[in-house]
């Protein structure tokens, strides 16, 4: 096992990447990178960094020749035999060859395309810009390279004993939630932490820990390479980003109302089972669902990422029942702002009436909450996002009114479109 500290501490002296591989990154991405591929390749998109915790200085804290260098390393990077051989070769949910001999001829030739960096204020602007297959997949290594470099400049001026003194701690911390849900009947969680990780090699511990520690009910992470190199279960379907192009492609207020069941459509034709969960939030659960053509009563499941969570999952199981399903044999993703508490309150509360199974985040990776002097490590909300799609700006609602963006005069047109009426506001829990 890594020295985490001893590796810590050297940084300080030599260059040390912080993203190695180009499938360092969450596997939706890559699955939502094929159907990009294959439905929209000539889309041409913007994606941007947003810091919601601007309390955050991220311009002073981090070094912009060092975020500069690491970068211009990931821009360097290309797949590799071996990564190139798991992922044409590899079982994923149940199915070999998940990816095309198209998509994997494409991907084996990429490397990723340039980027606009720039110091406003005590924050950066970073942006990428082209064709959608190509920038959306920059979105994970740009986080998890800003996230890293934020934790190396606080521990920046910590003593190897210190170091080893704050992960030691670091580690009881995680292994006292481990030691709370090793008891939970029925749990299944998942590691869904890179974006938002300390770093690397933390998110590598965290998921060796969780499956010595909680065994079957540790069901795999979304990290393609943590996948490979423990022979886990890769774990992740789609996200917002899918459902907020399509919108903003879309050239009427009618086509604009069928964008986020357009998508569905377009992967229904690519994916099943597993593969096949419905994200309704992104611009509003309860107007989606009403509207929702009959054919996805039948998908497996739902991934409530927004809003109330109980609230989400008693909404998505009186749809199924209206819709004649059975919420039994439904799936209820959890993927919103978790920590062990809440997951063993949602698995009493809904483990009997549906399948259950939970997405653990940023208090899974990166829980260094009260272990450094004034908080410096504690975690903070930072996204990099779609933001405009063929010159057109995207738009997210979301189930907590604090977590849209776009345009004010947009929000509005989509909140008419899609019939949102008054949200409750919730703190955004990282």
């Amino acid at each position: 096992m890594v020295d985490i500290a001893t590796r810590v501490h050297n940084h300080k002296w030599k260059i040390d990447p912080i993203v190695r591989s180009l499938i360092d990154t969450d596997f939706y991405k890559l699955l939502m990178c094929q159907s990009v591929f294959r439905n929209h390749p000539d889309t041409h998109v913007q994606f941007s960094l947003i810091n919601r915790s601007t309390h955050i200085p991220l311009a002073d804290l981090v070094d912009e020749g060092e975020l500069r260098e690491q970068l211009d390393h990931v821009r360097s990077l290309t797949l590799s035999r071996g990564e190139s051989t798991w992922m044409r070769g590899n079982m994923f949910y149940g199915k070999r060859a998940m990816f095309t001999p198209e998509f994997m001829d494409w991907f084996e030739g990429l490397r990723l395309p340039p980027y606009h960096l720039e110091r406003v204020g005590d924050q950066y602007e970073l942006t990428f810009e082209g064709s959608w297959p190509e920038v959306m997949l920059w979105e994970i290594p740009a986080l998890a390279i800003l996230m890293e470099l934020r934790s190396r400049s606080v521990l920046h001026g910590m003593r190897k004993f210190e170091l080893q003194v704050l992960y030691a701690q670091a580690m009881t911390k995680l292994w006292e939630k481990v030691e709370r849900l090793r008891d939970v009947d029925g749990l299944r969680v998942a590691d869904f932490g890179t974006r938002r990780r300390h770093s690397f090699l933390w998110q590598d511990w965290c998921v060796q820990a969780m499956t010595e520690g909680l065994g079957d009910k540790f069901v795999g992470t979304s990290n393609c390479l943590i996948a490979k190199n423990h022979d886990l279960e890769a774990i992740g379907t789609n996200a917002h980003e899918l459902p907020m192009v399509y919108a903003a492609l879309a050239e009427t207020d009618d086509t604009l109302a069928r964008a986020p069941y357009d998508v569905l459509s377009d992967w229904h034709e690519e994916h099943e089972g597993n593969l096949r969960i419905i994200l309704p939030d992104t611009y509003g659960t309860k107007g989606f669902l009403e509207r929702a053509p009959d054919w996805l009563a039948g998908w497996t499941g739902i991934r409530i990422d927004s809003g109330d969570p109980a609230t989400g999952a008693e909404m998505a199981i009186n749809w199924w029942r209206a819709r004649g399903e059975d919420p039994k044999n439904k799936l209820i993703i959890f993927s919103d702002g978790l920590n062990e508490t809440k997951i063993a309150q949602l698995q009493a509360q809904f483990g009997h009436r549906a399948r259950v199974s939970f997405g653990w985040g940023t208090l899974l990776t990166n829980d260094f909450r009260g272990l450094t002097k004034g908080d410096a490590l504690a975690p903070f909300s930072l996204v990099c996002k779609a933001v405009s799609a063929n010159g057109r700006p995207t738009v997210k609602l979301s189930d907590n009114p604090r977590k849209a963006m776009g345009p004010a005069d947009e929000i509005a047109r989509y909140k008419r479109v899609f019939g949102v009426g008054d949200q409750q506001e919730i703190d955004v829990e990282v």
